[in-house]
């Protein structure tokens, strides 16, 4: 049996593959590839994944439906899929809205209509994000907040795909989980992230951008704790008792929302240089702070973030150092 996971050659999709196949899972790994941040770190991260024999890759974009119908028709022992395939960044979709529409929206239905098509599913786990939330002030962010005011297209097409998921879940009774994502940082992260541009700009003696003058808080979660997470809900789909949809929505977070300005510090810390900082009001689509409420995926799943941004925080920049040669 094998486990179809989107987004493979992705930060977090990569480091869920890496965990699956170290436990002996057959891992059909799928990826456009795209240029959204430069394809190299995509491509060193396939040829780490390539190293096990369980791992098969196929560049294909999501919403191409053509094309997902031969990864099935070329796959048919995959039982379970890992939808991590995105267009990500809040900031983005303020200049591409149409890439949020096609890989968020569109690409997420042809997952569904994949997972619809498999008699032998047996869980569809897909990626949404924090980002739902909008500027929800009560904090901690729980699963049963209100999500109907999103502040960014971003987070709309996240939600979008959370309610097809519930009408999938209602329909054609398909297992489906729904993650909330909160502010993932770690070795093989995405360069357009905070850590990776904090430190790549402190390095290179440029200023950092900081937002609403520094005055923001993050649920920074480390990527081991993600990957622990996603794998701990893959082998506990919800059941279906025949009249409620079996589908759940979880967040995944640390479950302790940090000062911007002592993440920042940290990474100072951790390249023994301070930053110059570009101090500039918020951003139209972000929001001052997130927070995590975590009982749910704790009490169904037992899950337990371990890691501290001062424990995360110097293992991101061990990787960065070593990955750039610095």
């Amino acid at each position: 049996m094998s486990v179809l996971v989107t987004g493979a050659a992705g930060f977090i999709g990569y480091n869920t593959s890496l965990r699956l196949l170290a436990r002996g899972e057959q891992v059909v790994g799928v990826d456009s590839l795209n240029a959204y941040y430069d394809p190299a770190l995509k491509a060193k991260r396939l040829d780490h994944l390539r190293q096990y024999p369980g791992f098969s890759f196929v560049q294909a974009d999501i919403a191409d439906r053509a094309a997902m119908a031969a990864v099935a028709q070329a796959h048919p022992d995959i039982t379970a899929y890992i939808n991590l395939a995105a267009q990500a960044g809040v900031r983005h979709s303020l200049t591409a809205p149409h890439d949020y529409s096609h890989s968020n929206v569109e690409g997420h239905l042809v997952m569904l209509e994949m997972a619809r098509a498999n008699k032998n599913c047996r869980h569809f786990v897909y990626a949404s994000s924090s980002s739902v939330y909008g500027a929800n002030t009560k904090l901690p962010f729980s699963v049963d907040d209100r999500v109907d005011q999103p502040i960014s297209l971003y987070a709309a097409t996240k939600r979008a795909g959370e309610l097809m998921s519930h009408s999938y879940s209602h329909l054609y009774r398909i297992p489906t989980t729904g993650l909330r994502f909160f502010t993932v940082y770690g070795p093989w992260g995405r360069p357009d992230m905070a850590a990776y541009l904090f430190a790549t700009a402190i390095l290179a003696g440029k200023p950092i951008t900081v937002f609403n003058n520094g005055d923001m808080r993050r649920d920074f979660t480390y990527i081991d704790d993600i990957v622990s997470g996603v794998v701990g809900v893959l082998d506990n789909p919800p059941a279906d008792d025949g009249v409620a949809p079996p589908c759940r929505l979880y967040n995944i977070g640390n479950n302790n929302s940090e000062k911007l300005m002592d993440f920042i510090g940290l990474i100072e810390q951790c390249l023994g240089r301070k930053a110059e900082y570009d101090f500039r009001p918020m951003q139209p689509g972000d929001v001052k702070e997130t927070y995590a409420d975590i009982s749910a995926i704790q009490k169904d799943v037992g899950f337990a973030p371990t890691t501290p941004i001062t424990v995360g925080v110097p293992k991101f920049i061990d990787w960065f150092k070593t990955y750039h040669g610095v």
